[in-house]
């Protein structure tokens, strides 16, 4: 399916662009572009030529260009080649072809200055946006079989709305007190650019294995058996999450593959947008699923459900497929494959959900804090919703205590009404989606789900989707961006104990003691903890640095004294300390660590010596 070119037009109060290298192998000259610009009151029409687009949408696109210029009326236009809108991109000289005809297109059609940045080069740039409501556009531009264009346009308004119901436009709040609020808006709102950096969290990933994988498509991860541990123990956390809810939850399987000609898949594919995986078998055509809803609601549309089992939960963590842009992608956190603890709560009717969504909410925060982490949220709400229901939009606000963005959208576009997304600001400043619950009014009756109700009549039912705690890559991508924020104030950093994928190492001081660590492994393993020995012939000094290094939460040395008096000498990374204990006192702090948390089988040997040189480094 052709997807046709693509724009993304932001009006911006200023604008600066500066090539710095080359990304194709034969750019465009800057003998005859600019290397370097700046503009102001300037609509930047970010722009990417798909392959098979032709002469035939370019004037369509120069009439959506010219159309938005009349509203906002800029004093210069920048087409900015941006090939990160797309994944099915025109061959480089064929793209810089369209790009220029274009240019002289809209040359001919506006008085305003027309610029075109260089093609074919890597640049930094900086973009300050305008905050009304026609600042930001996407659209799409498309052949069809007829010949006729199909546009697509959200336009959006944000506000900032405190506990107490006040309401702000974004550039006029204060926020001294708020600045992750202010992180999330200048990104949101004003399209600020995202600050560059290390960032620490990927580090972190490389230690514990978690990796691209270069035999697939990039954006695919792979996980050695230090990041099995911690992906295993995270799924079945998310399962333990929803399951305490409160509500009858069922836990599912399904396929992650879905036939497009089906009515009900192709719309809610629409509604999703453009980063769809698909693919042809038999002839037909299939789109790999992006969260666990298709399979879901295919199973809930032959359950019969009576208003007497609502509310209740459907759940499967769901291996979910987006075909994410390379320059977005982010290991453990924007992925093009990945997992999602997804959560589908049917109720009764618009209140009912309302009323249910107040205890995801909670468990939502309740999660959250867990890892000592706030979240900042970004509410988005049809017109319809905002204007009918801005009381109970405001309960939901009172219960954050703290100021939220809110976007309201036209209605009728997608299948909710609202659908908040909860962020935390992580080691580079960056606003990071984790968390997110939406209620949903339309894919009931899309996929033919219903409920027999008091009056034995079937009705639709609201659908409340939520991930608790995110997907479970994202969940771990928190816990190691909250690990970096200890880094970066001087603390020492760790992860919790139940996800660390080694939770004791034993190192005897020689040989001769390995029989008595091989007993103390043996009654920690008892009580389901994951437990190695350092059997090598290293000195101790190594031993306990590579220990370290793999950031286990409990280093035990074992010598003729602790033999001598059965104890354990213990070093406690949480908090620097070296303790004398006994076992079984080792054990019930083991447990007061882990209490609440699932308990799993170890992915690694008992002994280090059998361990091979992994491509990671723990």
């Amino acid at each position: 399916m052709h997807r046709g070119l693509k724009l993304l037009l932001i009006h911006a109060r200023r604008f600066w662009y500066k090539v710095t290298e080359k990304a194709i192998e034969e750019p465009e000259s800057l003998d005859e572009i600019s290397g370097e610009n700046s503009f102001e009151n300037t609509l930047v029409v970010y722009t990417c030529v798909e392959r098979d687009d032709d002469e035939s949408v370019l004037e369509k696109s120069v009439n959506e260009i010219i159309g938005v210029v009349e509203r906002v009326k800029p004093e210069t236009i920048v087409l900015y080649p941006y090939a990160h809108l797309s994944n099915k991109l025109a061959p480089p000289p064929r793209a810089r072809e369209l790009l220029s005809k274009l240019e002289s297109l809209l040359r001919g059609k506006t008085s305003a200055r027309v610029y075109r940045a260089p093609f074919g080069w890597y640049k930094a740039f900086y973009i300050e946006c305008y905050g009304h409501p026609l600042s930001e556009l996407s659209k799409s531009i498309e052949k069809t079989k007829g010949g006729e264009i199909v546009r697509r346009e959200i336009e959006k308004e944000y506000l900032v709305i405190t506990p107490d119901g006040k309401v702000y436009k974004p550039e006029d709040f204060d926020y001294t007190r708020y600045p992750e609020l202010k992180i999330l808006v200048d990104k949101e709102v004003f399209g600020k650019e995202l600050p560059g950096g290390e960032n620490k969290v990927n580090e972190y990933c490389r230690k514990f294995g978690f990796e691209w994988e270069k035999y697939s498509d990039h954006g695919h991860m792979r996980y050695g058996p230090h990041a099995t541990a911690i992906m295993e123990a995270v799924n079945q956390y998310s399962w333990i999450v929803a399951s305490s809810l409160g509500i009858p939850v069922f836990k599912v399987m399904g396929t992650n593959t879905f036939d497009l000609s089906l009515k009900p898949v192709l719309e809610h594919a629409k509604l999703f947008g453009d980063r769809l995986y698909e693919l042809e078998v038999d002839g037909k055509r299939y789109v790999l699923r992006y969260a666990a809803c298709h399979q879901q609601f295919a199973m809930l549309k032959d359950w019969v459900i009576s208003y007497k089992n609502l509310p209740f939960g459907m759940f499967e963590v769901a291996d979910s497929y987006r075909l994410e842009r390379r320059g977005e992608l982010n290991i453990c956190f924007r992925t093009r494959k990945f997992y999602m603890p997804d959560l589908h709560i049917l109720t009764r009717d618009l209140e009912e959900a309302i009323e249910v969504c107040k205890k995801v909410q909670e468990k939502i925060f309740e999660e959250v804090r867990k890892v000592c982490r706030e979240y900042i949220a970004l509410y988005n709400v049809t017109r319809d919703f905002y204007e009918k229901h801005f009381s109970d939009l405001l309960e939901f606000i009172k219960r954050e205590a703290k100021p939220v963005l809110v976007a309201i959208i036209p209605s009728g576009i997608y299948y909710w009404v609202l659908n908040v997304e909860y962020h935390i600001i992580d080691n580079l400043k960056r606003p990071r989606e984790i968390a997110t619950f939406q209620i949903d009014i339309g894919n009931g009756e899309r996929f033919g789900i219903t409920y027999i109700d008091e009056n034995d009549k079937a009705r639709h039912p609201v659908i409340i989707h939520t991930a608790l705690i995110g997907s479970i890559e994202r969940y771990i991508y928190m816990v190691l961006d909250t690990a970096a924020q200890m880094e970066l104030r001087g603390e020492t950093p760790y992860i919790p104990t139940w996800l660390s994928p080694i939770q004791v190492r034993i190192i005897p001081l020689t040989r001769e003691y390995l029989e008595y660590a091989e007993k103390i492994a043996s009654m920690i393993r008892e009580h389901g903890f994951r437990v190695d020995i350092d059997d090598r012939d290293e000195s101790l000094g190594k031993k306990i640095r590579e220990a370290a290094k793999e950031w286990i939460p409990y280093i035990i040395v074992i010598g003729k004294r602790e033999i001598e008096s059965n104890t354990v000498n213990v070093r406690i990374r949480r908090t620097n300390d070296q303790i004398v204990m006994t076992v079984e006192e080792l054990v019930k702090k083991l447990e007061e660590d882990t209490r609440g948390y699932p308990k799993i089988q170890q992915t690694l040997p008992l002994y280090v010596s059998q361990r091979p040189s992994f491509s990671y480094h723990p």
